[in-house]
């Protein structure tokens, strides 16, 4: 029987994130996929501007941003009327934008990215049985050579909206479907509208609902676009049994079904051309009652299917990785809290049950609909707004001042100067790796002496697996030389910008690069009892 420290069931996006996170952060892991050959379906297409983030903490966005291209905005056109542009423009402070990059072409640039770590999927492979037992998982597999049995200490199911991970756990999948069924194509479009924008094109009924919908998003390639329509009656699947969520088997849309589309809807005349590939899909909005069971673990759909407004599922998933993968490396190495796996569910599924609300509301009613401003709704779809405040691992002390409060995504900056250097740095790059981070900020006040104390104390906490680096403010007195740590200088106050940091306030940031804690260095207790709820004693 082999063994392995944890077994990721399914290499999508979701599976292929949790499996290079988990060999960046020195486990032994097997991934396994019941398909012989990737799928070639641009099937999730959107990139959120945190998911870029995720991926150059990991180290592959330069590849991405090559294979990738800007959404830029959307058009939109009801009964044939134009209505005012959406442009996708962030606050500067944030590094990246809305991208679009096929799911298969995704999945390539993950795969090669855990192949960098020694790890192939395993394909054709299928998960059969689990049974927890004696602190492991026995697995049954049915394999290209015949069955097999392995044992993992943990497993995570990133196998999709029928898991057999879940099933396995005994948890629930509750939710309800949408009765309308949809037709996706991969097709090239000869239309004059401007590259990078995504297409919105609606007719409505005497009672002002939807009767007819078009939906085309940029891809790369030359007037390349995956479009979403409804489905024609001679393509619907008729009633009967539980309405299935993503791709169904069965007849294919044809390139003179999508031309019929273009034809009604188009707000320019234009010709479909070059299918790549098509299919008729539904969707359900469904969301797991736990996100563990014991050793069993779930993420992505797996966890949580919704409409693909807005593009959230993936990079949702996506997220539900990053955040596990970390805590399940300090357990496997002994280092964990005994209470720190517990919070992968406690973060994530509220953060589940929010995307699925939102997405149901703003399938039923447009984005029009929804109480936010703009700008925050904006922020909110690139998830960067995303976060743990209520979270058992932040130690929120009732912060209410400027600036990020713990359990927020820790903001990037530029502008610092480190020594050595004649280029400006990034705060990401300090950030950037699998270990927690410790932020001193020093202002005139500050002094040596206690920096490097706390210091200390936090690395003893987190058994030495955490980085330190002072940033000085511009003001700051203390004597670089004998601070005798990391230090970068807040040369043009962007830190200050940024964070709103008091003079010698420390900051936790975590390997997921959410803030854990914001503490006076004047009380390191405070420092250890917050570690404490991550870290072993």
């Amino acid at each position: 029987m082999d063994d392995t420290d944890v077994l990721v069931v399914g290499a999508g996006p979701v599976g292929l994130t949790a499996a290079a996170e988990l060999r960046r952060h020195g486990v032994d892991c097997r991934i396994v996929d019941r398909l012989a050959t990737p799928q070639p379906y641009a099937k999730a297409v959107g990139i959120q501007p945190r998911t870029l983030e995720v991926w150059e903490d990991m180290g592959l966005v330069g590849a991405a941003l090559d294979a990738a291209v800007p959404m830029r905005g959307q058009l939109t056109f009801v009964d044939g009327a134009a209505r005012p542009r959406l442009e996708l423009e962030l606050p500067p402070q944030v590094p990246y934008g809305f991208a679009a990059l096929p799911q298969y072409a995704t999945e390539r640039l993950l795969a090669r990215h855990l192949a960098d770590f020694g790890t192939e999927v395993e394909r054709g492979t299928e998960v059969t049985e689990l049974d927890q037992r004696d602190g492991q998982v026995l697995v049954s597999l049915a394999t290209p050579d015949g069955p097999a049995r392995l044992s993992a200490r943990y497993v995570v199911g990133c196998d999709g909206a029928h898991s057999l991970v879940r099933h396995a756990a005994g948890i629930g999948f509750g939710g309800d479907a949408f009765p309308e069924q949809y037709m996706l194509g991969d097709v090239e479009v000869d239309w004059d509208l401007p590259a990078g924008y995504a297409v919105r094109a609606t007719r409505l009924d005497a009672k002002g609902a939807v009767d007819d919908l078009l939906v085309c998003v940029p891809l790369p390639g030359r007037h390349r676009y995956r479009i979403s329509m409804l489905v024609p009656p001679e393509l619907a699947h008729g009633p009967g049994g539980e309405v299935a969520h993503g791709l169904e088997a069965g007849r294919a849309p044809e390139l003179r079904h999508i031309q019929a589309v273009l034809d009604r809807l188009s707000p320019r005349p234009a010709t479909a051309t070059d299918l790549r590939w098509s299919s008729v899909f539904r969707i359900s909005h469904r969301l797991a009652g736990r996100y563990r069971a014991g050793r069993l673990f779930l993420a992505g759909d797996a966890a949580h299917i919704h409409p693909p407004t807005g593009a959230q599922g993936m990079n949702t998933g996506v997220q539900d990785a990053y955040n596990l993968a970390w805590k399940l490396a300090l357990a496997v190495h002994g280092l964990a809290a005994d209470d720190l796996l517990d919070s992968y569910h406690a973060e994530r599924h509220p953060v589940g049950e929010e995307v699925v609300g939102r997405t149901v509301r703003h399938a039923r009613g447009g984005m029009d609909a929804d109480p936010d401003d703009p700008a925050t709704l904006l922020l909110r779809e690139a998830q960067l707004l995303l976060g743990y405040r209520s979270g058992p691992l932040t130690d929120g002390n009732g912060y209410r001042g400027p600036g990020p409060a713990a359990g927020d995504r820790a903001p990037d900056c530029t502008g610092l100067r480190r020594p050595l250097t004649s280029y400006p740095a990034r705060l990401f790059d300090l950030l950037r790796g699998p270990r927690h981070t410790l932020l001193l900020y020093a202002g005139p006040d500050a002094t040596a002496e206690a920096l490097r104390g706390y210091a200390a104390t936090a690395r003893a906490a987190a058994h030495q697996l955490l980085d330190v680096h002072a940033v000085l403010a511009p003001d700051a007195a203390l004597d670089p030389a004998e601070l005798r740590l990391p230090y970068v200088r807040d040369h043009h106050g962007s830190f200050i910008t940024a964070y709103a940091p008091r003079d010698g306030e420390a900051f936790v940031i975590r390997p997921d690069g959410y803030l854990g804690a914001r503490l006076p260095t004047a009380e390191p207790p405070r420092l250890t009892a917050h570690l404490r709820r991550t870290f072993s004693s």
